[in-house]
């Protein structure tokens, strides 16, 4: 690549780069070795490095890396906000725009499945909830359980409800409150899309996939070096916060444990153990949503991965 907005890549003509991975995979080493040969910008695609509250437990990158290329989309969100994969979209449009004006390639990069597909496949068009609306549903669901409040589904929007599990607390709220808000199926929405900012066709994308057990030593080594760095202090003020624990920022991997130690519930080994296996599952799980969800990504190694962009 030479470093302007479209070209190509192995041949293939590409407006964009997309690197995804499931986490500690090393994509964002790549990603920023990757800006910093093409002149290219950086645009976080990880739902949960957008929120500036959780730097080191998100493993967002420093403030020594984001100087060494332009980076956008990370840490710009307040953890008292439910960053939607709708607002996320409207927020890489800016981004990609904006690469586009600068004559630099956009590099997304990040480990969330639905803000890649999102991307390049569209999304629903979903209106923005009113936070009365949103508040009240929250309410029940923690006065009532999830139980009662899928119960409720299932008169309001069956077909929803049919595809929840009863105890799916934060799916059942966000298919309740978009029912009552505006009198339609969350399903009838998803049908009504919203096109992509990017379509596969004009993106070179890759899935970094280590071995499993080398991915897993890595993420627990990670998870401790986060500790180390000062992860306990910053869930520490997140939590005197006292936000909604249906945030997505509240429920980030390691944070509901370490709270829990905070309030003298557990240990911190037993914190430190529970977020370490946490992050493991949520890999897997990344491994499974890729190759099922988004077949366009090419599967490359980590030593394979720099060389298949180059």
């Amino acid at each position: 690549m030479d470093g302007e907005s479209s070209g190509e890549v192995n041949g293939q003509a590409t407006d964009a780069v997309l690197i995804a991975g499931p986490t500690a995979s090393g994509k964002s080493a790549l990603a920023l070795s990757l800006a910093e040969r093409t002149g290219g910008v950086v645009i976080n695609t990880d739902s949960m490095q957008v929120y500036r509250d959780l730097r080191i437990l998100t493993a967002r990158p420093t403030p020594d890396e984001e100087g060494r290329a332009p980076h956008r989309l990370y840490g710009h969100v307040d953890a008292s906000v439910n960053c939607s994969a709708g607002m996320w979209v409207a927020d890489a449009a800016v981004a990609l725009a904006e690469a586009r004006a600068q004559n630099r390639v956009p590099i997304f990069v990040g480990g969330s499945g639905l803000y890649f597909k999102a991307l390049t496949r569209g999304l629903s068009a979903v209106p923005p909830i009113p936070s009365q609306v949103r508040d009240d549903v929250r309410a029940r669901l923690e006065r009532d359980g999830a139980e009662v409040l899928h119960a409720v589904l299932a008169r309001r929007d069956p077909a929803a409800a049919q595809r929840l599990k009863p105890r799916d607390r934060a799916r059942i709220a966000r298919a309740l409150e978009v029912v009552e808000a505006t009198g339609r199926s969350l399903i009838d929405w998803h049908r009504d899309g919203l096109p992509p900012l990017l379509p596969p066709e004009r993106a070179r994308a890759v899935f970094v996939a280590p071995d499993r057990e080398v991915l897993y030593a890595r993420i627990d080594a990670r998870f401790d070096a986060m500790l180390a760095a000062g992860a306990l202090e910053e869930v520490a003020a997140l939590a005197e916060r006292r936000l909604d624990p249906l945030l997505p920022a509240m429920k980030a991997h390691g944070v509901p444990a370490l709270v829990r130690h905070l309030r003298g519930e557990i240990s911190l080994a037993e914190a430190a153990q529970i977020g370490r296996a946490d992050t493991r599952h949520y890999a897997k799980r990344q491994f499974t949503w890729f190759r099922h969800q988004l077949t366009e990504f090419a599967w490359v190694r980590p030593e394979e991965a720099r060389k298949a962009l180059d």
